[in-house]
Order: C-alpha cells, then sequence, then structure tokens
C-alpha cells in the first residue's frame, strides 16, 4: 500500500511540475518586420459588421497563454460576426448552436469536468430577433470547426454554405474526437475552397471571396489543418483580422506566447505551424496597428464591433 502510494504521489509531483514549467512565460523572439504592403480593397457602400454574442466559457489566464495566471478569471468569447455585403452576407463562426447543452454532454468527460459555460442565445436567434432576413445570408466560414466553432450550424437552413478549406473539410471526415461534433452534423452544405490568390500580408496564399478584397480568407494551419483568418475590409478603410483559435486571448500576440506546453500539445495539431502563424500576426500588428486583431474567444477583440439589433440593421442606422 505504502509503494502504492508512493507511486501515486509520485506522479502526482511530476505532472503539478510539468503543468507549472508548461505555464512559465517563455515569449517567442521577435518576428522580422514585415515587408508587405496593405492589399487593396474597395468596399461598398453599406457594407457593415456586427458581433452576435451566442454564449462564453469561464476560463483563467493561466489556461489561455504562457505566463497567465491559474487564479486570474477570465471569460471567453462564444461570438459570432456578421458581415454584410451587397452582393451576400456572411457569418464567421456560429459560437454556441441551440442544442449546445446537448453537445456539451457528449464531448471527453475531463473536459466537461473543466468546462463551465453560459448560453445565451444563438447566433440564428439573435437574427431572427434583430429581423434579420435569412435569405441573405449567402455562406458561413469557418476559422476551423471544432466544436464551439459549428454548434450552431445545424440552426440554419440546411441550404446555406459552410465555406472551409479543403485541408479541414477532410479534418472533418479524419480528425477523430475533436471533429466529432462536426461529423454529426446532417444536411450540412459543406463548401470547400482552395487558395488561388497570391500572398497576403505575410501569408502565401489567400482567396478573395467576392473579388474586391473586402472578405479574404489566408490559410493559418496549426490549430488544425485547415485553420483559416479571416480579413474583412470596411469603408474607411477599417481592418479586422479574426484569427480564430491561434491564440485564445490577445496576450498571445502582444506578449508573444503560445498556449501552455501541455495543454497546446492537446489541442494544437501542429504546435510548430501555430507558432509560425502566431509570429506572422505579430509582425503584422507591429508593421499595421490600425488593424484590429480578433481572436475567436477574446471578448476584447470585439468591443468595437456593435452588436446585432433591430435598432442596428434598421434602414439608415449608421454601421
Amino acid at each position: 500500500m505504502r509503494k502504492f502510494l508512493f507511486a501515486v504521489g509520485t506522479i502526482v509531483v511530476l505532472a503539478s511540475v510539468v503543468v507549472w514549467v508548461s505555464a512559465m512565460p517563455s515569449p517567442l523572439p521577435a518576428p522580422p518586420p514585415l515587408d508587405a504592403p496593405l492589399p487593396p480593397a474597395s468596399p461598398p457602400p453599406g457594407m457593415a459588421i456586427y458581433r452576435l454574442p451566442t454564449g462564453i466559457t469561464h476560463r483563467s489566464t493561466g489556461f489561455a497563454y504562457r505566463g497567465g495566471s491559474l487564479f486570474e478569471k477570465r471569460d471567453f468569447a462564444m461570438t459570432a460576426v456578421l458581415v454584410k455585403h451587397p452582393k451576400g452576407d456572411v457569418l464567421i463562426d456560429t459560437g454556441f448552436g441551440r442544442g449546445i447543452d446537448t453537445q456539451i454532454r457528449a464531448l471527453p468527460l475531463l473536459f466537461r469536468m473543466m468546462t463551465s459555460y453560459e448560453h445565451t442565445a444563438s447566433a440564428a436567434d439573435l437574427l431572427r430577433d434583430a429581423g434579420y432576413d435569412m435569405q441573405d445570408l449567402k455562406g458561413i466560414i469557418l476559422t476551423h470547426a471544432h466544436w464551439d466553432h459549428v454548434s450552431g450550424v445545424a440552426d440554419f437552413p440546411a441550404g446555406v454554405p459552410v465555406l472551409l478549406p479543403e485541408a479541414e473539410r477532410s479534418y472533418v471526415d479524419e480528425g477523430g474526437a475533436v471533429m466529432a461534433l462536426a461529423r454529426t452534423l446532417h444536411d450540412v452544405a459543406w463548401r470547400p475552397y482552395k487558395f488561388a490568390g497570391g500572398p497576403y500580408l505575410g501569408f502565401p496564399a489567400s482567396s478573395d471571396l467576392w473579388g474586391d478584397g473586402t472578405i479574404v480568407m489566408v490559410p493559418a494551419p496549426g490549430h488544425t489543418p485547415g485553420s483559416v483568418i479571416v480579413f474583412v475590409t470596411l469603408p474607411g478603410d477599417r481592418r479586422y483580422a479574426f484569427i480564430g483559435d491561434l491564440v485564445w486571448q490577445l496576450e498571445g500576440i502582444r506578449e508573444r506566447e503560445e498556449r501552455p506546453w501541455l495543454l497546446g500539445r492537446v489541442v494544437d495539431d501542429d504546435a510548430a505551424a501555430v507558432r509560425a502563424n502566431l509570429l506572422r500576426v505579430v509582425a503584422l500588428t507591429e508593421k499595421y496597428p490600425q488593424i484590429t486583431i480578433v481572436p475567436a474567444h477574446d471578448l476584447r477583440g470585439f468591443e468595437s464591433i456593435p452588436e446585432i439589433s433591430k435598432a442596428a440593421l434598421a434602414p439608415g442606422a449608421r454601421p
């Protein structure tokens, strides 16, 4: 019995040491300066974006990035973004859907034990309550297909295309437990796309949705093989970069900190690719600080984006 208790105690101590070491600050080296011009864009009048807050999860900064504290509590955003465009509106991710409670119960036990969340309303219901005409929605762009980004897909009409790179579409079928929820979605109009455009702000390729430079996706693999960053340019040259789960909180970019080592090995498909793309965004922010960086789960990144409402969508309302 003593040997057993000693063995258990040793494992606990070693695990604690690994967790502690993996969470210590370890800033990445500064990247080379970005040598790329600000891409041209021609946003049409009336183009606008709105945030759709669907809920939060309760975490800590120590969960999000190396150097954070396990005792500093922070709520993680579960927010979709509507981009209105005369050629057709798109939604960036979906946040929590109507079925999130059931979906959470299907996730692994250890994850459920670590996860506390609040669900306010689904993106589809927020759009309905704002008087939005769902026929204007021409697609859902996924930054990646993890559970908390596809949860609300099932709430939209079956014919609404779900846009994702070919690599991410393959990962939905082959990615194991992390893609289990995406595989359970029925009647989804998956729309895989290729990056047929040239380099964009330090990224090797791009896909321009409407051909006017206003909604541009670039490959940012690592968290998943087909993760992307979505760049949005609005009238007045207001620019946003929706970086998905490249980092979970803005400190990851501002302090050049990755996820804690142990956690990163669990949630990231390719840690080296995450690191490379993180540094690309760091270089981007240093060259063009006017671009608003929006990690999918940082509430602060969405502060400058108006919330969806009937008043916001009313004719003549200023976006």
